[in-house]
């Protein structure tokens, strides 16, 4: 089980994505309907993430790393992150779950960094829009 939260760029994020064993989730709340989202993640909005952990852990059995984002990461996203782990740690349920991250510069410095958003109004998005 993860020990920590820890960070991962967009630049080392990108190749991560395309293991099937890595989940993104979005926890910013009403931004992401109108802003896009990377293609593939599971959106658990903040405000209402503590009520959502065992939905969350049913959605993303069988994955060793979640990597959690805000707008900016500097804020929701490690909170919701360290919120999951501190779940982990008291549930009873076994978990796959072996590394828990925050993107650093959140969704907002992944999209100005040029790397791939998806705009569908999917929920969950399906991950085949760019």
């Amino acid at each position: 089980m993860a020990r920590g939260v820890s960070y991962v760029s967009a630049a080392q994020l990108v190749p991560m994505l395309r293991d099937p064993r890595i989940a993104v989730v979005d926890v910013r709340d009403e931004e992401r309907i109108y802003d896009a989202h990377i293609a593939g993640s599971h959106h658990y909005a903040s405000d209402s993430f503590g009520e959502r952990l065992p939905e969350l852990a049913q959605a993303t059995k069988g994955k060793e790393t979640l990597v959690f984002h805000c707008a900016l990461s500097k804020v929701r996203g490690p909170s919701c992150a360290q919120m999951y782990l501190d779940y982990l740690s008291e549930a009873d349920e076994d978990s796959d779950v072996k590394n828990i991250m925050v993107l650093e510069r959140g969704f907002n410095g992944w999209e100005l960094s040029g790397r791939p958003v998806c705009r569908c109004k999917d929920a969950p998005c399906k991950g085949v829009c760019s």
